[in-house]
């Protein structure tokens, strides 16, 4: 019976390794077309957002059967119940790509965004969704805890981008609508940042027994 829980384990952790790499390949195609306004590029991102859905409901139901046929000890207990979170966090890491797919094929905004240095933060949140991924991959709690505290840059972009944007605006009557595009996307970029922390935080429970409020479960 332990042998087949097992089994069902690594099956799990399997995964969420490749819905990972779904959502890993998800941001950074989005980003690509971002800069290099692909929208062929930015469409595949919004077709394949659907696999990671399939992906997220497939895990949920293994992590149900796990819990109710099975009788998973503290620490398997503690495993299922993280993925279950995870996989909630990686769905909506999936569906913000794809919002960003969606303002590339709508508008044009690369000379903007060199200006203000969009790229430099999505390059900083496509590092904090891999690391995440990575550190359960790797079961590395320092790594998980590098990504929480990496979230504040990701934070610091966003308003600087945000204080830039306000003032390019007020000098040069930037146009309203690009404005607003440009402001979303930077916002997505900061909700997949905080994403991936919690990811990362799962990651620590995982591993610790230990959630951010520093209580152990």
């Amino acid at each position: 019976m332990r042998k087949q829980f097992e089994a069902q384990l690594e099956d799990l952790n399997m995964r969420l390794i490749k819905m990972g790499a779904l959502c890993e390949t998800a941001i950074a195609r989005a980003i690509r077309a971002l800069l290099n306004k692909d929208d062929e590029l930015a469409q595949q991102v919004i077709d394949n957002e659907k696999d990671i859905n399939h992906a997220e409901k497939e895990i949920e139901n293994l992590c149900l059967k796990l819990l109710l046929q099975q009788q998973p000890v503290a620490s398997d207990l503690r495993v299922i119940s993280a993925a279950l979170k995870m996989i909630t966090d990686m769905e909506r890491i999936g569906d913000q790509a794809e919002e960003i797919a969606v303002i590339v094929k709508r508008a044009n905004l690369s000379d903007t965004i060199q200006t203000l240095h969009l790229k430099d933060m999505a390059m900083a949140t496509i590092k904090l969704v891999n690391d995440s991924i990575d550190a359960y991959v790797r079961r590395d709690l320092e790594l998980a805890q590098a990504v929480i505290k990496g979230d504040d840059v990701i934070d610091n972009q966003f308003k600087d981008i945000k204080e830039n944007l306000i003032e390019m605006i007020r000098n040069q009557c930037q146009n309203a609508s690009m404005a607003i595009d440009i402001i979303m996307i930077a916002k997505y970029l900061e909700r997949i940042g905080d994403h991936a922390t919690n990811i990362a935080e799962w990651v620590v429970f995982s591993i610790t027994g230990i959630h951010k409020e520093g209580k152990e479960i």
